[in-house]
């Protein structure tokens, strides 16, 4: 019987989170200069508010985990794609953030089609208004051992059931194989699944 991650990820110590509204973005790159230096802490900033988390290894784990799977299904499937993995997306004074993992489609692009979020505490004010203000396609956040995926329609993001990018991606797959203790085995059922 294989062993699920699921448990384990309920005995490590969270990753932190703090929010601050009413920081211009001048403060933000002041703030910024200041974390150059600091491992396993992400700043991000939008329309005043800044968010500082801190990364745990099990977040970690889970964003490599999503990444090596996905490339799997993408050769398996012959999709053209490009990572830019947590590539700085930036409006200068308004937004600026870094996916987990994102990746454009077909073609490389200023701007990713799909950026992924692993999310191992709470969740973010500023979640999907980052993505938003930078017009992504779709998002998904992977919370609480489960995907939420979210479409772009005209100004507002509509949560769906299944990938709009990738519709013949199986998410019930993706997401039993991210639980697995073992990464290995988690690959490999992933294959035998695609």
């Amino acid at each position: 019987m294989t062993q699920t991650l699921e448990n384990s990820l309920n005995l490590v110590e969270e990753e932190q989170h703090f929010y601050r509204r009413g920081v211009t973005w001048e403060k933000f790159q002041a703030i910024q200069k200041a974390f150059e230096n600091v491992p396993g802490v992400r700043l991000f900033y939008c329309e005043g508010v800044l968010e500082i988390v801190s990364i745990s290894k099990p977040h970690e784990l889970i964003t490599s985990l999503m990444g090596l799977l996905l490339g799997q299904y993408f050769l398996e499937q012959g999709i053209e794609f490009f990572p830019s993995g947590s590539f700085s997306q930036i409006l200068p004074g308004i937004v600026e953030y870094q996916a987990d993992l994102s990746y454009c489609f077909e073609t490389d692009k200023d701007r990713p089609d799909l950026c992924i979020e692993i999310v191992i505490t709470s969740g973010s004010p500023i979640k999907l208004k980052k993505y938003k203000l930078m017009q992504v396609s779709e998002v998904w956040f992977w919370e609480d051992g489960t995907l939420g995926i979210y479409c772009l329609r005209e100004e507002e993001y509509e949560k769906v059931n299944n990938s709009e990018l990738l519709p013949k991606l199986d998410l019930s797959l993706l997401n039993r194989c991210l639980l697995l203790s073992s990464p290995l085995e988690a690959i490999k059922e992933f294959r035998r699944g695609i």
